[in-house]
């Protein structure tokens, strides 16, 4: 197999990959914003009950109708979303140890050889590290900086910069995208585009607090799986954004 077939074949898989964990976790916030309010009405039905005449035969159906779709729904979570994305509910880890420098470096050589080539956009990388080993995942990690890489370059305008950062502390290592964010690229049809046109999409929605835009879930898993934590910041137009990793250096 050539080089650019494997590259084309290697940027299928993980984009397949990002739109597994997308939805995932779009099935994870279904199943936890839908329960409130069923647990809601499920408490109310019974204080009702109390309320109505026990002798009121419709009062004790109507009643018993709320009850039961509840019932119903829960059922359906339970057995549809949540058995739906047990497949990536835990995270397997192939834990190795290998240079973070090449890591960092490859990844964004993958990223500058593919979707921001074609887009115009350059990818730089600063990096303070030299010769730093690591004990996790390489290639959920690898996964985890592509799709940070791409999204920055994905909401990047034409000939616009986009920058990897990467430093060690003495409890983790970092990994820090920065880009000047134009949501409007995101969904621009005259330039080319890797990610899902609905994850596209919906990544340039209002984000309630503390929430990230669906497409980056699998760099939330990967983080979350190695112990550390994903951070996105807000996207206002023209200015500065930033993806950034931290992984500790001690395994969970």
């Amino acid at each position: 197999m050539s080089e650019r077939a494997e590259r084309t074949e290697r940027t299928a898989h993980l984009c397949a990959e990002a739109a597994l964990f997308m939805r995932d976790h779009v099935l994870s916030l279904v199943s936890h914003d839908l329960r409130g309010p069923l647990n809601a009405i499920h408490s109310w039905a019974y204080v009702l009950e109390r309320k109505l005449d026990a002798n009121d035969p419709a009062a004790q159906r109507a009643i018993g109708g709320i009850r039961s779709g509840v019932d119903q729904q829960v059922k359906l979570l339970e057995t549809l979303v949540d058995s739906t994305r047990a497949g990536t509910r835990t995270l397997a880890l192939v834990r190795e140890p290998f240079a973070l420098q090449a890591l960092f470096s490859d990844s964004v050589d993958e990223v500058r050889s593919g979707l921001a080539r074609a887009r115009g956009v350059s990818v730089a990388f600063e990096s303070g590290l030299s010769t730093e080993q690591f004990g996790g995942d390489r290639e959920r990690l690898a996964a985890a900086l592509w799709l940070m890489l791409t999204f920055a370059v994905e909401a990047s305008a034409d000939a616009a910069k986009v920058t990897l950062a990467s430093s060690v502390d003495a409890k983790a290592w970092h990994a820090v995208v920065t880009f000047n964010a134009v949501p409007a690229a995101l969904d621009d049809p005259s330039v080319p585009h890797l990610l899902e046109p609905f994850a596209r999409s919906q990544a340039r929605a209002p984000r309630e607090a503390g929430r990230i835009a669906w497409v980056l879930a699998l760099c939330k898993r990967v983080a979350e799986a190695h112990g550390g934590t994903f951070e996105q910041s807000e996207m206002p137009e023209g200015q500065p954004a930033t993806l950034a990793l931290h992984i500790p250096l001690v395994a969970p």
